[in-house]
């Protein structure tokens, strides 16, 4: 049986994708997109960016090469589960990592940091309403997280002078 929610007096499938899952869909695969033609094109700069740069990149592309995956396919089974983890992970690594990344506002945190917070706050949450099939909850946050800390954030890693921008327009 599918699970449903009652909203505004009809019921609706909640394992249905949705225009607005669609589009995230669509945006982080753009997204996964340009970062690749950004990495690509700065390939001769690659030896002057840090460790932990790098493992912020790698744990930011599998939570992009995720998202479309999870948002499109069926949900609740065994698959959606598994990846579901290796989302949330990837998601907890990228916030985690950025707090060592302070290559502006003059070494200190900036304002994109708050998602990182907000992120760190979300995983568990996101994890907790799943396993308790609170599916409503569960779907509303993981939208959040992927139109707040992928989508918003990943877009302000291009303009302002930053690494991903630079190498993009190069």
């Amino acid at each position: 049986m599918a699970t449903t929610a009652v909203s505004t007096g009809r019921r609706t499938d909640m394992r249905r994708v949705d225009a607005f899952e669609r589009f995230l869909a669509i945006g982080a695969a753009l997204l996964l997109a340009v970062v690749l033609v950004a990495l690509f094109r700065g390939r001769a700069q690659w030896h002057l960016i840090g460790p932990g740069i790098w493992l912020h990149l790698a744990t930011i592309l599998a939570a992009l090469a995720l998202t479309p995956v999870m948002l499109l396919r069926p949900r609740g089974d065994w698959l959606h589960r598994r990846l579901g983890y290796v989302w949330v992970a990837a998601m907890a690594g990228t916030a985690l990592i950025s707090f060592t990344i302070r290559n502006t506002n003059h070494g200190g945190l900036s304002l994109i940091h708050i998602l990182s917070a907000w992120t760190l706050i979300q995983v568990p949450l996101i994890v907790w309403t799943a396993r308790n099939h609170q599916h409503v909850r569960h779907r509303s946050a993981v939208r959040g997280m992927v139109f707040g800390a992928l989508l918003i954030a990943g877009f302000f890693t291009f303009p302002f002078g930053r690494l991903l921008g630079t190498w993009l327009l190069a």
